[in-house]
């Protein structure tokens, strides 16, 4: 097979995810100025970062905990039972300030940005004019005229400053120097009203409120990438501060257990939390990842991406497909995987039959005692129930050669702390769907 040629029929998309060019990268990696470090790096590399990898465009800590010692999982640990700090100044601050900011913001996000007050966070989509997903970030509303864009692993500042050509509205658009820590476990509460006094623990999820660590001004927001209670600092003057807050945190966080670990991609797979670039990219509609209610049928205000997402849900709902693969939960057999997966391990709908689909999300779960995973299978293929086959590698493989039996599931896997809106959907009985 030519290395470039994917091995499941993508021939609906111009550039296919799961190329052969995925995989294991066996060479020493160049480090160079094309890669930024972030104001929390080296604090990282002292609390025992040994591994990362590139966020947009900066070295991200994606491991504390040596194999040797444990792994991912004994951070996992930490996560469910304590509380843990993370480095996630990757998620870099795009700020939209101006007159025209609510205007602009609601003509690039396909929710309503007019009904998100001051104070308060969202998560949202922006989409590209054929409804693909182009970033799915959290939005803060930090003033009436002032949205930050605290954006995943797409470089959506240029993108911002690109529809805004030739000042349609009149804002400014900039990274800003805001870089967040996320404090993530169940004793988060705790340690937060340790920082922050009392009036934390009111905070809603989303909520915004403002404050001091170690005397410099911070946003503090109840989010979080963990499914967890969880809570995320916003630093003002991140490159003169980062020392002060972090050291502040984990003074605080002494009695309380706290670990400084990576971003709890095992917890936040059990959370059916997506991750961009992994389980969506700018070819995949909302309506393939389950974020069907980030497209409000009562938004009457135009939006990039509008009039495509409208007439694929109106396909949908008289029972035509526009789309071949939806993006489902798994549990599988196999030996625990207790790592991040180097490529997109391929999906049989047979045990014996040709790949149709790919694995993009998977991990082991304590709690279920199964590998869970999330992946694009076949739409026909997508029902709750479905028998399927996903071919591991040897090392977690039941047999060398043969693919292990999986079942397609409902997400979340483990019930979150901090519900996501599609979770909340469904406890109401709403359609979420379509």
């Amino acid at each position: 097979m030519n290395a470039n040629q994917p091995s499941v029929d993508q021939s609906n998309r111009v550039v296919p995810i799961n190329l052969r060019q995925s995989g294991p990268t066996p060479v020493e990696m160049l480090i160079d100025t094309r890669v930024r470090k972030s104001p929390y790096w080296h604090l990282s590399m002292e609390a025992g970062c040994w591994r990362a990898s590139i966020y947009n465009r900066m070295y991200h800590p994606r491991g504390y905990v040596r194999p040797e010692d444990g792994g991912a999982m004994v951070e996992y640990d930490a996560l469910v039972n304590h509380v843990t700090l993370w480095n996630v100044a990757v998620e870099r601050q795009i700020q939209v300030k101006g007159p025209d900011a609510e205007a602009y913001v609601n003509f690039v996000i396909t929710r309503d940005a007019t009904k998100i007050p001051v104070m308060r966070a969202r998560y949202v989509i922006l989409c590209n004019e054929a409804g693909g997903i182009l970033n799915d970030p959290v939005l803060l509303r930090v003033a009436d005229d002032e949205f930050w864009f605290s954006i995943s692993d797409s470089d959506l500042e240029f993108w911002l400053q690109g529809v805004n050509v030739g000042r349609r509205f009149d804002v400014d658009i900039k990274e800003i120097d805001v870089a967040p820590v996320q404090i993530q476990g169940p004793k988060s509460v705790d340690l937060m009203v340790d920082l922050f006094g009392d009036v934390v623990a009111q905070l809603p999820p989303y909520g915004l409120m403002t404050g001091q660590v170690a005397g410099h001004d911070v946003v503090v927001s109840q989010t979080g990438f963990s499914g967890e209670k969880g809570y995320e600092i916003y630093l003002y003057d991140a490159s003169l501060h980062a020392e002060d807050m972090w050291n502040a945190i984990l003074a605080a966080g002494e009695k309380h257990q706290l670990s400084v670990i990576a971003p709890a991609h095992h917890r936040r797979i059990a959370a059916g939390i997506l991750s961009w670039g992994q389980d969506m990219d700018q070819e995949t509609l909302p309506f393939q990842v389950n974020l069907a209610y980030q497209v409000p049928r009562q938004k009457t205000a135009d939006y990039i991406g509008k009039a495509a997402l409208e007439a694929v849900r109106e396909q949908l709902e008289v029972g035509q497909q526009p789309y071949t693969h939806q993006l489902v939960g798994m549990i599988m057999g196999g030996a625990p995987i207790n790592d991040y997966a180097p490529d997109f391990w391929l999906i049989s709908t047979t045990s014996d039959g040709e790949a149709s689909g790919y694995v993009t999300s998977p991990w082991y779960s304590p709690e279920i005692g199964q590998n869970i995973a999330m992946g694009y299978v076949p739409v026909e293929h997508s029902a709750i129930g479905t028998e399927l086959w996903v071919h591991l590698p040897e090392q977690y493989a039941d047999m060398p050669g043969s693919p292990v039996a999986a079942e397609v599931v409902e997400m979340p896997f483990r019930e979150s702390v901090n519900p996501n809106q599609r979770e909340i959907l469904r406890t109401k009985g709403m359609d979420a769907a379509i």
